[in-house]
């Protein structure tokens, strides 16, 4: 099963918004859509990075896809992304590291 890592740039001094609305709206409604939230950080330099999971019966893009489509993510005001710079993602399989 992939693991999503998603690192954002967050915009000067929005940090803290959005790191209350990531947990009161966007942290919720992914575990609703059936993803799991295996950590979330910040770095000093105003990257939020997170890694999800996604273990159902879609694959991550169909997932992925109705999350952002559902009624609760599309009329989410005012919208979380707008603290966020910069998003990179990537999907990743774990490796032996023994």
């Amino acid at each position: 099963m992939p693991d999503q890592l998603r690192m954002y740039t967050i915009k000067p001094g929005e940090m803290a918004s959005w790191l209350e609305e990531w947990g009161r709206l966007v942290a919720p409604l992914r575990r609703r859509s059936g993803f799991e939230i295996l950590g979330a950080w910040t770095t000093e330099s105003d990257q939020f990075v997170w890694i999800l999971r996604y273990d159902g019966p879609k694959t991550w893009e169909e997932a992925d896809a109705a999350y952002y489509a559902s009624p609760e993510r599309t009329q989410m005001q005012p919208d979380p992304a707008r603290h966020i710079a910069k998003s990179e993602h990537w999907l990743m399989s774990a490796v032996d590291a023994r």
